[in-house]
């Protein structure tokens, strides 16, 4: 018997993958994209501690988070950390997105401060772009990390002057992709699916996914 199948992580010729995260959105988000590029992944839902993220970079968040929910429930775990960044902030909010406004996850505070930020700033200048970072970890049997990956996306775009759509969170409502004169919170869910930073990250984890079943 594989180390997969006697931690529980296959059922069938289904394999359990649980996604570290305690938001509902992103869940959902999340197990769209899946089903879409691997359907034989069930997507199982975090209930444990949520760690602090206090890493300075996207994957290093994302890997934070992965570890914590592989060592709580002994599945393969999946963890993202991602934000906006905005060209003339330097690159800001970047991994202070969530909580840009002092508060973690007050989305509308966010987006309401960074659109006031930018009040100002030309078109021209308004561009930013989502980042993505996806860890992967595998736990051994004894608890110990056996296996952990790292991939990122990119979605580029740029600043609304005014919020639109809701189809969405976070800063959805004011980011406009590149080539379409809608917000990401005005695109239908199929169609921000295909493009967006997390499934851009999530088609670079899909190999490593593969290679990692594929030895089971």
């Amino acid at each position: 018997m594989s180390e997969v199948q006697q931690a529980g992580i296959r059922t069938d010729d289904r394999v359990r993958v649980v996604l570290a995260t305690h938001n509902k959105h992103k869940l959902e988000e999340f197990g769209a994209i899946i089903a879409q590029r691997m359907p034989q992944v069930e997507l199982v839902e975090y209930d444990g501690p949520e760690p602090v993220e206090d890493g300075v970079t996207f994957a290093e968040n994302a890997l934070i988070k992965a570890r914590v929910a592989a060592e709580h429930t002994g599945l393969i775990a999946l963890a993202d950390d991602s934000g906006i960044c905005v060209d003339v902030l330097g690159g800001s909010p970047g991994v202070f997105s969530a909580r840009w406004s002092g508060r973690h996850g007050d989305d509308a505070g966010n987006l309401a401060l960074l659109l006031a930020q930018v009040a100002d700033v030309p078109d021209r200048h308004r561009g930013a772009h989502y980042t993505c970072a996806i860890a992967l970890v595998r736990p051994a049997e004894d608890g110990r990390v056996a296996d952990e990956r790292t991939v990122e996306g990119e979605w580029d775009g740029a600043l609304a002057r005014e919020p639109r759509g809701t189809n969405g969170f976070g800063y959805d409502p004011a980011f406009v992709p590149d080539g379409s004169t809608h917000t990401a919170a005005e695109l239908d869910s199929d169609v921000k699916n295909a493009d967006s930073h997390r499934a851009r990250a999530f088609r670079a984890m899909v190999p490593v996914l593969h290679e990692l079943l594929a030895g089971e």
